[in-house]
């Protein structure tokens, strides 16, 4: 009884120092930057409900998919967000690729798998495949963004993240201001295959942020089709 006692006089000590705490240093949410409430995570709910979330009937019919028509043999594709400029996503891609605040990555890639859980996008997923950074970058940033998403993804449907299947050889310049046909150009021979041997039959996922010709996810798709019978699918956390 003594026991049970302490331990529930410096749990409610804790909880005291902990709300001290809160209230003297709040957790923001790093859209709207107002205090977050008990259960709120790096976003606050209503910031996460104004987002503009897409809603698929189709998972080979959609402007997701539209992207890789023609281009590569695909199984399904899907975003979780429309990227409108400036809103709240486009500084949510911001915060997560170029201020540190890696974590928002996972926040809203786990609000959208939960939708397309439910809606049978992951079943017979294999594996979550980020696209690879650069070692040079990756290192200058601390982290691979699309390694993050992968991870909010892995948290909600228990499918595990690969980082050593894909590689990138080459360190590009951005993609953000090149136009349609340099954004193609840009990605060819960026991406190695490091290893193969299990994947043979499997179906994997792969995994961007930001989705706009789809060239580098086709990039990538293309060294993934060298394992014999593989199946590819698409997510990207935005489509612009």
């Amino acid at each position: 009884m003594k026991n049970d006692h302490k331990n529930a006089l410096t749990k409610t000590i804790g909880e005291i120092i902990a709300g001290l705490a809160d209230m003297a240093w709040p957790n923001l949410c790093l859209l709207c930057e107002r205090p977050l409430m008990r259960g709120e995570h790096h976003v606050c709910l209503n910031c996460l409900y104004e987002l503009p979330a897409l809603q698929e009937t189709s998972f080979r019919e959609n402007n997701t998919a539209d992207r890789f028509l023609g281009k590569l043999e695909f199984e399904r594709a899907a975003s979780g967000f429309r990227y409108n400029k400036d809103s709240n996503i486009q500084k949510a891609l911001e915060l997560l690729k170029y201020k540190g605040e890696k974590e928002i990555g996972s926040c809203l890639s786990k609000v959208s798998a939960i939708r397309l859980s439910n809606q049978g996008f992951f079943k017979d997923i294999d594996a979550l495949v980020p696209v690879p950074l650069h070692k040079r970058k990756q290192k200058k940033r601390g982290y691979n963004q699309s390694e993050w998403i992968a991870n909010g993804i892995s948290e909600i449907t228990g499918i595990s993240v690969n980082n050593e299947l894909l590689g990138r050889t080459v360190h590009n310049t951005s993609q953000t201001t090149k136009n349609l046909w340099s954004r193609w150009e840009n990605a060819q021979g960026l991406f190695e295959l490091k290893i193969d041997e299990g994947f043979s039959g499997k179906h994997l996922l792969l995994v961007d942020d930001v989705l706009t010709s789809g060239s580098t996810l086709v990039a990538c798709g293309q060294v993934l089709s060298q394992i014999p019978n593989v199946r590819i699918s698409f997510f990207a956390l935005a489509l612009a």
